[in-house]
């Protein structure tokens, strides 16, 4: 059988295009996840539906206007996307667009638990109250915007003196993107939990509310008794020593790196083989 015979070679480049078309989409949305462009895309998918109905049942003036909306809409992206376009392009420009989760990640993971650890066991010694959210999968843009952003560094310097009493920044959360703080004096939404202790103030209701609409990982560091807690996934961990407190954290943030560092390498070597 020959490739005039049967066109393998065409529907392999098909496929190879469809591929590299979704790794694209799949990129993009990557970049705006957590942002307000998400709720505005989702606008413009409304749009396209109803123009396709309109057309469908006949509905002529419905349908120039979707028409318009989408004929202008271009434009329009153009001006409402303008951060997201810009932080996709610079992203693209240091090639961290397509770039995939590596050793350097993994390295960067376990200097950022270090930072978090040794600023968590100064405070928690001095009971200065602190609270430290990690973004993970599920966006945290939304909350970002309501603090003060910062785009720093993750250091113990800078965590230890954003939460010193008196402050400008001190009240409030921290948000931690990759291996920045983005953003400080975040507001994040109570838990309504009715079985919260009553012991437990509004720092940790607020890490127990975002670990119920987010996968981040939250630690809180009582103002009253100096304590350590760490919440995920709607549950609460507390009383933690700075070992189990990097044990956590460890385990969360760096082992998870180093697994998908080596699917990757296996991948590889697999396909190099």
């Amino acid at each position: 059988m020959t490739f005039g015979e049967f066109p393998i070679l065409h529907y392999l480049g098909n496929i190879i295009d469809i591929l590299l078309v979704w790794y694209v989409i799949y990129k993009l949305i990557m970049v705006i996840r957590g942002t307000k462009a998400v709720q505005i895309l989702t606008g413009i998918i409304v749009i396209v539906i109803v123009r396709i109905l309109s057309s469908f049942l006949g509905l002529n003036t419905l349908q120039w206007l979707m028409d318009q909306a989408l004929t202008w809409g271009f434009l329009a992206i153009i001006i409402i996307f303008q951060p997201e376009l810009r932080r996709a392009l610079e992203q693209l420009g240091r090639g961290r667009l397509f770039a995939r989760t590596s050793g350097q990640e993994e390295e960067e993971q376990s200097n950022r638990v270090e930072a978090i650890v040794k600023s968590t066991s100064y405070m928690a010694k001095r009971r200065i109250g602190a609270l430290i959210s990690i973004e993970r999968e599920t966006g945290m843009g939304d909350y970002i915007e309501t603090g003060i952003p910062l785009q720093a560094k993750v250091t113990s310097e800078l965590l230890i003196n954003i939460f010193i009493p008196n402050t400008p920044l001190h009240d409030g959360a921290v948000i931690i993107q990759k291996n920045q703080v983005s953003a400080a004096a975040c507001y994040l939404p109570l838990s309504e939990s009715p079985f919260i202790s009553k012991e437990l103030g509004t720092r940790h209701r607020a890490a127990l509310g975002i670990s119920e609409v987010t996968d981040s990982i939250t630690i809180v560091v009582s103002e009253e008794t100096g304590s350590i807690s760490l919440t995920r996934n709607g549950e609460l961990h507390r009383d933690l020593t700075q070992d189990s407190l990097k044990e956590m954290l460890s385990k969360e943030l760096v082992s998870q790196a180093k697994t998908a560092s080596s699917s990757l390498w296996t991948w590889r070597g697999k396909n190099n083989g």
